[in-house]
């Protein structure tokens, strides 16, 4: 991994990527009032076909060292997904805002998608596996996800730049 400070300029120190993952490890639940502002929101971009990005807040988690999302295949996000596999996801902790780049992938395996599952389903959305045994369903999901079947996806971290918004502050920019 190499770290690049984005703050020299201020004099501010390198920021230690096991912090900021030891957060994310924590949770960052999108229950209304558990983050910042009120919660913590995860935006995903994608590209569009003509190139222009799209934006949608996503329910991601932070499972084993990346981004996990789910959404329907009529999604455009899964659409752009498949035709280009490269993204950005970015949220806000109250530590520190981060963006992490990289490309995300369906995941098909079905003991991965019972144990998203089951981490959905531990932080309060009732997602369980499908008849299929390789996509979740439950009696709700966010409007953006589309009906189900929902695809798990797995963001593989390319590079991630955090700014730390609390002292001593700072920002940095990790390649994996």
């Amino acid at each position: 991994m190499e770290a690049t400070n984005l703050a020299d300029l201020y004099r501010t120190p390198l920021l230690d990527w096991g912090r900021i993952e030891a957060r994310l490890d924590q949770g960052l639940s999108q229950s209304p009032g558990s983050g910042g502002p009120n919660r913590h929101t995860c935006w995903l971009a994608t590209i569009n076909r003509d190139g222009s990005p799209h934006v949608t807040g996503i329910g991601a988690l932070w499972v084993d060292g990346t981004f996990w999302f789910e959404t329907g295949t009529g999604t455009r996000k899964a659409r752009n997904i498949a035709r280009d596999p490269r993204c950005t996801l970015s949220v806000a902790a109250q530590e520190f805002d981060l963006v992490v780049e990289g490309e995300a992938r369906v995941v098909t395996d079905p003991s991965t998608v019972a144990a998203m599952a089951e981490h959905w389903a531990a932080q309060g959305w009732p997602a369980r596996v499908d008849e299929s045994g390789v996509a979740l369903t439950a009696e709700y999901s966010a409007p953006s996800a589309g009906p189900p079947p929902w695809f798990v996806y797995r963001l593989t971290p390319r590079a991630a730049t955090a700014l730390l918004t609390v002292e001593p502050g700072g920002a940095t920019r990790w390649s994996f």
